[in-house]
């Protein structure tokens, strides 16, 4: 005589089943655009903020575990590899060159169309004792502000083209400049002061205050990519180069890991800062930090140092690295 009816346990598994690879999904779409390189269109946005979804893949695998779904822990245990296997690096310093040269400090900054403080700037420079500043999104207004504010007695130097709006650059240095010059980007005009840099002791270095279009819309991301291609590569059979600036790429983007690949290291990345957040909530907008604002130096160049700085009425940090210059 039958007493007691079987429990339903099927519907109660395949709930378990569907959770645990609704946690999965996700990560595994993501590790199959950000692996390849193969980011298009609104994806290019999305693709900056693979290191959140990294943490999150960590997640999915617990959750797949407790839930005991062998095939979708399998799957979560790879692409938590695969995806903190690309962002964790970032987090540990690397050994550079052991450069005998002299120290630089190098300090870049987003102005936020003009609106940054320029006080505020100006004793950034003085604090740390920066001998070289890049600026984007520099107006004639802002140049006046620096001015007013003493920048020209710290550094003497300099390399502008202020433009009302957004599409300004320049260069201030401690030392000498030479070979002046001026690049426009295709994307929204955007320029790109550069100069060659004397420091005494080392071999001369070509900077240039970097500044490819943004990709805040679909309509613009060719133009991104275009910037982005655009950029000096490094020479590491030639003259040294430095590229800082608002890269509006983080190191999840296949156009900058490219520009990478010509011989520049990421300044922030070589010493374990490669993770701090340069653009997001600064001026108020509810946004995750992601890390746009890069120094990338010659692979002859030593890190040995960068830090970001709150910078007043902008959207953006300043990222100051220290580099220590091959010897001459």
């Amino acid at each position: 005589m039958i007493t007691e009816t079987a429990r339903p346990v099927a519907p109660a598994r395949r709930g378990a089943t569907v959770l645990g690879w609704l946690a999965v999904a996700p990560g595994v779409a993501w590790a199959a655009v950000r692996l390849p390189g193969v980011e298009r269109g609104p994806l290019v946005q999305a693709v900056a903020f693979t290191p959140y979804v990294a943490g999150w893949s960590l997640v999915a695998l617990l959750a797949a575990l407790a839930l005991r779904r062998r095939w979708a822990a399998l799957v979560a245990g790879v692409t938590a590899v695969a995806l903190v296997g690309v962002v964790a690096p970032r987090t540990l310093p690397d050994h550079g060159p052991a450069a005998g040269g002299p120290a630089v400090r190098l300090l870049t900054a987003n102005l936020l169309h003009g609106a940054a403080e320029p006080r505020a700037l100006v004793e950034l420079v003085r604090r740390h004792r920066v001998d070289l500043l890049t600026v984007q999104e520099f107006t004639p207004a802002a140049q006046a502000g620096l001015d007013r504010a003493g920048l020209a007695t710290l550094l003497p130097y300099r390399q502008l083209n202020p433009e009302d709006g957004t599409t300004g650059s320049g260069l201030y240095s401690r030392f000498p400049l030479a070979e002046p010059g001026l690049r426009r980007n295709r994307g929204f005009a955007f320029t790109q002061a550069y100069a060659t840099l004397t420091v005494p002791g080392a071999p001369p270095a070509r900077v240039e205050s970097a500044h490819p279009a943004a990709p805040w819309s679909v309509a613009v991301v060719d133009e991104w990519r275009t910037d982005l291609a655009g950029q000096p590569p490094a020479t590491p059979d030639g003259p040294l180069r430095i590229l800082a600036g608002d890269f509006n790429a983080t190191l999840d983007h296949a156009p900058l890991r490219a520009l990478l690949a010509t011989g520049y290291v990421d300044a922030a990345d070589a010493v374990g800062a490669g993770l701090v957040g340069t653009w997001g909530p600064y001026d108020g907008d509810p946004i995750p930090p992601v890390t746009i604002d890069h120094v990338l130096v010659d692979r002859r160049i030593a890190v040995q140092a960068v830090t970001v700085h709150a910078l007043p009425d902008s959207d953006h940090r300043a990222v100051l690295a220290t580099l220590r210059l091959p010897a001459r």
